[in-house]
């Protein structure tokens, strides 16, 4: 079977991850990488047996490229995604793919025109436990939900943002915990249960000196009529993690890290289904790297396409313009023109 062939563009934490997940699977070999810092790019090809190109025009030129993951800081992306797309590779694209909600559409639509893939990363959904739960929600196991919230607990000194000039920043990281770490659970949250019309969020720096928030939360109305809650911090002093909690009227499932903790449904005996024999990695980022692999090879969509890199967007964002406008926001009509004025506002 012939392999696709990545790039990897940005040679950071992330892309130690992306690298491990394709050298590790038979679907697909990296072949080039690209940093703006000449060691880290040497080192990083040389470890993963890769041609270290000297700028990504070079990089997008190389016939041998089918692919390019973008691990680069959040703020580059869109950019990065249209030089990509317009040199007729396939994009994979670092959580956030953008951020600015303006900025979705034309990835997506230079991606179209230019007849490649685009997918963003969310290997979250990913684990058979994750769509399992999905299966079970969308087929009522549970009833009509009532709430249905998702907890993110981590620890990030100050070393953390001060180790690389981005970090914590409005331009380049584009929000704080919210955005960095929590993105992955508030994009679970929200394909488990369904899109959110309204909500009403705090954001703020409680304990680090960065620009952006490192502790957030946030009600949230479900278009289902379920409520909601996010907390997420990057405060928590040896956090555990990601926990979702899911109520209904004929049932609960709780979720914890990638293991579902809790499943009881009215009137029936349980028995969760051996996870183990799904015969699936069980690293998120590599099974999304394969699918991506094959998605090019057979021609197909992938498992989690460009466009479902919006809504989390639209509720983090959503959540960043509840906290300075001081009022709720509602999200059904997409429609958050405030988040941009609110940036340039911090920023001076």
């Amino acid at each position: 079977m012939s392999k696709t062939r990545f790039a990897i563009l940005g040679c950071g934490i992330i892309a130690e991850v992306h690298a491990q997940g394709i050298t590790k699977i038979e679907e697909a070999e990296l072949v080039a990488v690209y940093d703006i810092n000449l060691d880290e790019r040497e080192k990083f090809a040389e470890k993963y047996g890769a041609v270290p190109c000297s700028n990504l025009e070079q990089m997008l030129e190389m016939e041998s490229v089918d692919v390019v993951s973008i691990c680069t800081p959040s703020g580059l992306h869109a950019k990065q995604t249209l030089q990509i797309a317009k040199a007729k590779k396939h994009v994979l694209v670092e959580k956030p793919m953008a951020i600015k909600l303006e900025d979705i559409n034309p990835m997506i639509q230079a991606c179209e025109e230019n007849q490649v893939l685009l997918s963003t990363v969310f290997p979250r959904r990913m684990s058979p436990q994750a769509r399992f739960a999905r299966e079970l929600i969308q087929n009522g196991k549970l009833g009509k939900l009532s709430l249905c919230s998702a907890y993110v607990k981590l620890y990030r000194n100050q070393e953390y943002y001060d180790s690389a000039g981005w970090r914590g920043t409005w331009e380049v990281d584009g929000g704080g915990a919210m955005m960095n770490q929590g993105i992955h659970t508030v994009d679970m949250l929200q394909w488990l249960v369904g899109p959110v019309s309204s909500l009403y969020g705090k954001t703020k720096a409680v304990l680090r000196d960065i620009e952006v928030e490192d502790t957030a939360a946030t009600l949230m109305q479900f278009e289902n009529g379920a409520m909601g809650i996010l907390e997420i911090t990057t405060t928590a002093y040896e956090g555990k993690g990601q926990r979702l909690a899911i109520h209904g009227e004929k049932g609960t499932i709780e979720i914890e890290e990638d293991t579902i903790t809790k499943l009881e449904i009215e009137g029936e005996e349980v028995e969760l289904p051996d996870f183990e024999s799904f015969n699936v990695i069980p690293d998120g980022h590599r099974l999304q790297i394969k699918d991506m692999a094959l998605a090019v090879q057979e021609n197909r969509t992938p498992y989690v396409p460009g466009k479902e890199g919006r809504h989390s967007l639209e509720i983090i964002l959503g959540t960043y313009e509840s906290s300075r406008l001081l009022r709720e926001i509602d999200l059904s009509g997409k429609s958050l023109k405030y988040f941009d004025e609110a940036v340039e506002v911090k920023r001076r």
